[in-house]
């Protein structure tokens, strides 16, 4: 049984004539009709949530609005290519959680054509930039329409001048607060816009390399930048090739079916703006050089500037293609080469940030990250008896499936209600069904878990005596962000003393590009956290990813004991433990970092006792 558990976890490791610079070459028609590659879900979910804000606007049933918006998150999470699924059984489509007929045949209309009829028709019927405002948060459907037909509003430079000219105020609903808050959310999104979330930038990048890797002659071929180094969201794509035809293979990838124009190409390099709006640079390079130009796409530049400077009190000149010795060249052909020759150890490229990686790595002292496989359980989770999408049985059937040891069932306590929480009495009937599911399974044991909120008090959602009952205890803040830092700070040490509680769940509350963190004393926190044994979940939802990096790191070096937990609302979602472990390895943990890479029996030993 150990073994197919490993085995298990390996497999869910897998289970992804020239133009100048600046210049721009509009695709055809043909060439962006010709269906070579596969559409992907994130494509596909994409247009569902631009009809889904467009009905908004319009007025439309609410009950039609979030079904399109559950059919994206639905597609979005698909462990499958949806392409591939119509392709080959496409009533499939109607056995996905609220997708019936009718949307199933949107779904296929999509994935034929990349675009939707009734989203065509929305467009025009919408006022003009209206779901662009909506983009900026603190403007809903309501006002997105007022600002478009009152003041005439089409694009966010409007947004911003009309909110610096003291013309937005003068709108019903809105007034000097509203509108200083939406020039700030202004400037905020300006940074974010044109990032884009690493889990969605991923199925761009996974696709482009297979589509590459066809290309008779392609050997070697592999997405760099930021992406590699796994950061959180990602600004654009590097693809670093080699190839016996390198011509062929930049020919190819300027005709690849999912771009939009072809910004620039040459010999051996090529720039693409994909339908997405993603930008995508390929570079082409001879083999001996592959592992130079990984290194230097890689970066970060801040990395790569300080590895360059020890090149150079070497004697040394590193550039993407190779180490050389005055013009000789002597090392590149892989990343190994290039920092033995600066005398360190191959560095990971998550830490990769000039963050003290070179510093520890010349000391020897370079961290083992935790890997995906080391993963053992996951302990954050929600089924239909709160605000999951599949039931405790399928989520546990998953869950096996995998490899896990354990699972925790963490649904919401009663104060969630848009969660649709359970009270004392709800959760001792899932008792009964957890014990009940734990005599029939094998090799994975439930535990019985809650997700009880913190209300802005710091006191819990439920009463001690029902706290008692549960294996694991997480308790989450999931309203009041906003409270000032001392009041937050309070709040959050309440309810990290109160003895029930064990892992504080996606701590600060942030949602990249839509919820900035809570502010609160970091240190106080942390201290808290070591002092009571209570540890700080790193939640893999690919829009929170929360612990940030950073928080990662100073957790560790506090002494607080992390989590990772998916957060997964459906069977898909527990393979979203994979960017939770990413977040970690940037922060620098390792597996003894990370409880949940434990056994059960010594995970139960080390979480916070229960009194």
């Amino acid at each position: 049984m150990a073994s197919n558990r490993v085995a298990s976890r390996k497999k869910r490791m897998t289970g992804a004539a020239s133009i100048a610079p600046g210049a721009k070459e509009h695709l055809s028609p043909e060439r962006k009709g010709a269906s070579q590659r596969r559409i992907e879900n994130a494509e596909v979910a994409r247009v569902l949530r631009e009809v889904a804000e467009l009905l908004e606007i319009t007025g439309a049933n609410p009950f039609r609005v979030r079904a399109y918006q559950t059919a994206a998150r639905v597609i979005e999470e698909l462990p499958e290519p949806v392409e591939s699924l119509v392709r080959e059984n496409p009533d499939r489509l109607t056995e996905l959680p609220g997708i019936g007929a009718d949307l199933a045949g949107k779904i296929a209309e999509i994935v034929r054509t990349g675009t939707l009829q009734v989203l065509e028709d929305l467009r025009r019927e919408a006022p003009p930039g209206a779901v662009t405002f909506m983009r900026i948060r603190g403007i809903g459907p309501r006002r997105a329409r007022l600002l478009s037909e009152k003041l005439g509003l089409r694009t966010l430079d409007d947004l911003e001048r009309a909110a610096e000219g003291g013309l937005i105020r003068t709108l019903p609903g809105f007034g000097e607060k509203t509108e200083r808050a939406i020039l700030e959310e202004l400037h905020a999104h300006r940074f974010e816009e044109q990032r884009v979330l690493r889990a969605t930038a991923v199925q761009y990048a996974d696709e482009l390399v297979r589509y590459l890797q066809a290309t008779p002659g392609a050997e070697k071929v592999e997405a760099a930048g930021s992406l590699r180094r796994c950061r959180e969201t990602v600004g654009d794509l590097d693809i670093v090739a080699t190839a016996s035809k390198g011509a062929m293979l930049v020919e190819r990838f300027t005709r690849y079916p999912g771009a939009a124009e072809v910004l620039a190409r040459g010999s051996t390099r090529a720039s693409i703006r994909l339908k997405s709006g993603l930008l995508v640079d390929l570079r082409v390079v001879p083999e001996r050089s592959y592992g130079a130009a990984l290194h230097y796409l890689t970066g970060s530049k801040a990395h790569n500037i300080a590895i360059r400077h020890r090149g150079q009190e070497r004697g040394l000149k590193i550039n993407e293609y190779g180490v050389y010795r005055g013009k000789r060249w002597i090392a590149g052909r892989t990343e190994h080469e290039v920092y033995e020759a600066v005398g360190l150890p191959w560095i990971p490229p998550e830490l990769r940030e000039n963050r003290g990686e070179i510093e520890a790595a010349e000391r020897g002292e370079l961290p083992k990250l935790v890997s995906l496989e080391e993963i053992r359980g996951d302990l954050q989770t929600h089924t239909t008896d709160s605000d999951g999408r599949d039931s405790l049985d399928a989520m546990a059937a998953a869950a096996e499936t995998m490899g896990y040891e354990y699972l925790a069932v963490t649904d919401h306590s009663p104060a969630v209600r848009v969660a649709g929480g359970l009270d004392a009495a709800g959760f001792r009937r899932q008792w009964k069904r957890i014990d009940k599911l734990n005599a029939s399974l094998r090799g994975l044991t439930l535990l019985k878990g809650v997700e009880v909120d913190i209300h802005a008090d710091g006191t819990l959602d439920l009463d001690d005596r029902t706290l008692a009952g549960f294996d694991i205890v997480v308790a989450s803040v999931h309203s009041h962000f906003d409270l000032p830092e001392k009041r937050q700070t309070e709040r959050l040490l309440r309810a990290i003393r109160h003895p029930a509680v064990q892992i504080i769940g996606h701590p600060t509350g942030r949602m990249i590009g839509r919820r900035t963190a809570m502010v609160f004393d970091v240190d106080a926190v942390l201290a808290a956290c070591a002092e009571e044994g209570v540890a700080l979940e790193v939640n893999a939802q690919p829009q929170r990813l929360d612990l940030d990096d950073i928080m990662v790191r100073r957790a560790i070096e506090a002494g607080v004991q992390l989590v990772i937990g998916s957060d997964a609302h459906s069977t898909a979602e527990l393979l979203f433990m994979r960017w939770g472990v990413d977040q970690a390895r940037r922060g620098w943990a390792t597996r003894r970092n990370v409880l949940n890479a434990l056994p059960l029996k010594d995970l139960l030993r080390r979480l916070r006792p229960r009194s």
